[in-house]
């Protein structure tokens, strides 16, 4: 097999203690097993028997008050690993002084991104507690939105469609091909959204028919997708078997797998 440069642009890693228990609650959420413990040392694990040479790490906050801790996990988890690239949280329930000054400290200490989890976190992608999120972090910033779950009027590729639209100089990613759960929506909502962008995560393992996820890729362009795991849901390996059996040329994988996602945060 041709050796790629692989980054994995889709990892949430959580403190050692708590890790376990985290791990076990979002498989619990989607009815699921989980293939790590949640641990940085798994993810790296995993990430070494790969041959994945970077990570976008991340956690998200379910209350306002837990938003600094995890942020600092992320950055201290960071400068501890330099091949982890931190994407901060945030929660819609902060004050807009509080994202403020949260976001600024982030950048200060090398964040590059900032991930979201509408189902999670209960709020709308397109609603007033989320805009005021994006309006403090504006263009500083790009947003990682766990995007698309039928089961809940949150994550809407729509939604985030429309937030793309209405705030044009953003940049947003939509996780799991911008529709996890929601892929028949996604060629049509994110019509015209050029300031959006993808990760293939948490999507490979649920199509036997790997052609209509290239047809998604070439839609939406494959300039727009970046290579994701969604650490700790699956195990790398597997992961990048299942995305090399879709059908792209190899040009295209190695944009996916690394390029894009190079341009796209300057590394």
């Amino acid at each position: 097999m041709q050796q790629y440069t692989i980054f994995d642009s889709h990892a949430h890693i959580y403190p050692q203690k708590i890790a376990v228990k985290a791990a076990t609650s979002v498989g619990n959420f989607y009815s699921t097993g989980m293939a790590g413990d949640g641990t940085i040392e798994t993810l790296l694990a995993f990430g070494k028997e790969a041959g994945i040479s970077k990570y976008v790490v991340h956690s998200v906050a379910t209350s306002a008050h837990q938003v600094s801790s995890i942020n600092r996990f992320i950055v201290d988890s960071c400068k501890a690993h330099p091949e982890f690239i931190g994407f901060m949280t945030l929660h819609q329930d902060m004050t807009e002084q509080e994202i403020a000054d949260e976001v600024d400290v982030c950048i200060k200490n090398g964040i590059r991104g900032v991930k979201l989890h509408p189902d999670f976190q209960k709020f709308a992608i397109n609603s007033p507690e989320g805009q005021k999120m994006y309006n403090v972090v504006g263009e500083r910033l790009p947003i990682l939105f766990h995007t698309g779950d039928k089961r809940y009027n949150f994550s809407s590729p729509y939604f985030l469609a429309e937030m793309a639209k209405k705030y044009p100089k953003m940049r947003f990613i939509g996780a799991h091909f911008g529709g996890y759960s929601c892929w028949e929506q996604v060629a049509d909502a994110y019509k015209g959204c050029d300031n959006v962008w993808y990760d293939t995560s948490s999507t490979t393992g649920f199509f036997g028919d790997k052609v209509f996820l290239a047809g998604l890729i070439h839609t939406l362009g494959v300039e727009k997708f970046f290579f994701g795991c969604d650490y700790p849901m699956w195990k790398a390996d597997e992961e990048i078997e299942r995305f090399l059996n879709i059908p792209l040329t190899e040009k295209e994988r190695e944009a996916i797998f690394s390029g894009n996602l190079k341009e796209f945060l300057n590394i």
